[in-house]
């Protein structure tokens, strides 16, 4: 923390025991106000590494049983709710409304020096598809951090899932109308079982808000498409990240039509192979995991998924020494 930064004042968080959360804040933007919100759930013992999480689109970190993992490997785990989503969403602000990804720097930046000031000199990075395309980036424009020992991306965000043809000839085009017309809107195409596959309420085994993720977002505005757009080109050109990276995935893509297997046992959202061919163009030292069975978010799969999630991933992290 700056030496003008107070300390920060945590309270009690919406998921309970051990949880606290505390609000960041920024200068204004185009809409006004922004916040970000920082959730902290310690180890049981003093932890002098951690982890920073970044959740995805139409998202916020609700996922307390990959928290306790941590917690139970000696991590104090960190996680944000990025300006105008979850936590953070204010009444005068749109949902999710970025000109480009590099605003969430300044959340992830203050995030780390918080945790670098409560005692922590090692952090795993850590992202959820559009969170881990924003994690990817940043760990790349911040060569020789003091804090960030490793990078973990779950279903990271490197591609559009599209049609070839649309993806080549239509985004760009959406993208530089975004830039102009930013509030425009365009069919998102997200697969209708996603949520359901995961809420326990509907199909799933999970709790969180449906408002704050919710069930369907049949559209999308262009200024996202043309955030994301941006972002990706980075990707496609190829980066350098100095720190090891783990990128998993899950084994298919599928797009269901109707309940089913393939909806339980696949990623509905993005490409694998797109995930693939870009994690494989990152320069530095890069495993690519891919992981049977898996969900978009793969720790929310089944059980015996996130099981080997998990052990795949601590093993990983041993191998490289954290």
């Amino acid at each position: 923390m700056s030496a003008t930064q107070p300390p920060v004042a945590y309270q009690p968080d919406i998921l309970g025991a051990g949880y606290e959360q505390a609000a960041l804040h920024f200068p204004d933007d185009y809409e006004g106000k922004v916040i970000a919100t920082l959730v902290r759930k310690k180890a049981p013992q003093s932890a002098s590494k951690a982890v920073l999480y970044i959740h995805g689109f139409i998202d916020y970190f609700f996922q307390t049983e990959m928290a306790e993992q941590f917690n139970q490997h000696g991590f104090d785990f960190y996680a944000l709710d990025l300006r105008k989503y979850g936590r953070s969403i204010l009444p005068h602000q749109k949902y999710y409304n970025i000109r480009e990804i590099a605003e969430y720097d300044a959340e992830i930046t203050q995030a780390l020096e918080i945790i670098g000031a409560e005692g922590h000199d090692s952090v795993l990075l850590c992202g959820h598809s559009t969170g881990g395309l924003t994690t990817t980036l940043y760990a790349a424009h911040h060569p020789n951090h003091p804090l960030i020992k490793a990078l973990w991306v779950n279903s990271p965000f490197y591609d559009f899932n599209m049609n070839p043809i649309k993806r080549k000839l239509g985004l760009p085009g959406l993208s530089r109308i975004g830039k102009i017309f930013p509030d425009l809107q365009f069919p998102s195409e997200l697969n209708k079982w996603y949520t359901a596959s995961l809420h326990k309420d509907l199909k799933g085994e999970w709790d969180f808000s449906l408002d704050w993720k919710k069930t369907a977002y049949p559209k999308v505005r262009l200024s996202f498409v043309s955030a994301i757009f941006e972002a990706q080109k980075e990707i496609h050109q190829g980066i350098k990240i100095d720190v090891p990276v783990l990128v998993m995935h899950s084994h298919q893509t599928k797009n269901p039509r109707k309940w089913g297997k393939d909806a339980q046992t696949s990623d509905v959202i993005l490409g694998v192979k797109d995930i693939q061919k870009y994690a494989k163009k990152i320069q530095g030292d890069v495993t690519v995991q891919s992981i049977q069975n898996g969900l978009h978010d793969l720790v929310l799969s089944q059980k015996p998924v996130r099981d080997s999630v998990y052990q795949q991933l601590f093993q990983w992290l041993a191998d490289k020494g954290l």
